[in-house]
């Protein structure tokens, strides 16, 4: 589905160099690594949110760089889901008017039982800024998911959770990805969220490596 090669970039200082990675359906990938390792930039890297300095990128056989930045950004939209550390919901609109906003811009429905599943069918009329941080997180995950993207791309995706509610998201994410054969990129310093997941790699020293 997403093959990475030779994968390098830096800001003022090199943050890694020569990363190859591989996301085929299905695959549940964990990173962790120290605050700073460029876990975060290798996910917008992956997510075509920031273009790499070194290395190609091939999504479903074509190459990312050779793609003009309306078909970049029709993979984004239609294919990618991105999860942010921070919420990006809307303000002055509901829980279920960001829904809806996702649903229209991809064509997809509302699968309201998801929003059970998340435990948010009681706040969806309400405004998002009358919402704790956890609800929150729960509708941004949640329009994630509406979209039906092929590749989920998560940053820290339960910062905001308690740890029973990181539970319930992310089985219904792992759920997701196995009944969409879709597959699932995450970013976390939560080393128990990265044991469920199928592969765990540690960025470390530059480079990416399976962690043991």
């Amino acid at each position: 589905m997403l093959k990475v090669t030779n994968l390098s970039h830096k800001f003022d200082y090199e943050l890694f160099n020569n990363i190859s990675i591989e996301i085929n359906p299905k695959d549940k990938i964990a990173v962790i690594g120290k605050s700073g390792s460029g876990k975060s930039t290798l996910l917008h890297i992956l997510a075509t949110l920031l273009t790499p300095q070194n290395g190609e990128i091939i999504y479903q056989n074509q190459n990312i760089a050779k793609l003009s930045k309306k078909e970049i950004l029709d993979i984004r939209r239609y294919d990618f889901g991105i999860i942010f550390q921070a919420h990006y919901l809307f303000r002055g609109f509901s829980a279920m008017e960001n829904l809806l906003i996702s649903s229209m811009l991809t064509n997809q429905p509302i699968d309201l039982e998801l929003m059970k599943r998340f435990n948010i069918s009681h706040v969806l009329n309400q405004n998002i800024g009358e919402l704790s941080g956890g609800q929150q997180q729960r509708v941004s995950i949640a329009r994630v998911l509406t979209k039906k993207p092929k590749i989920i791309f998560a940053d820290e995706p339960t910062g905001n959770l308690d740890q029973e509610s990181a539970n319930d998201v992310m089985n219904a994410v792992f759920e997701y990805v196995d009944n969409n054969n879709a597959a699932l990129f995450l970013v976390t310093h939560d080393i128990e969220l990265a044991k469920m997941c199928d592969i765990v790699y540690e960025l470390k020293d530059k480079s990416l490596m399976i962690w043991k």
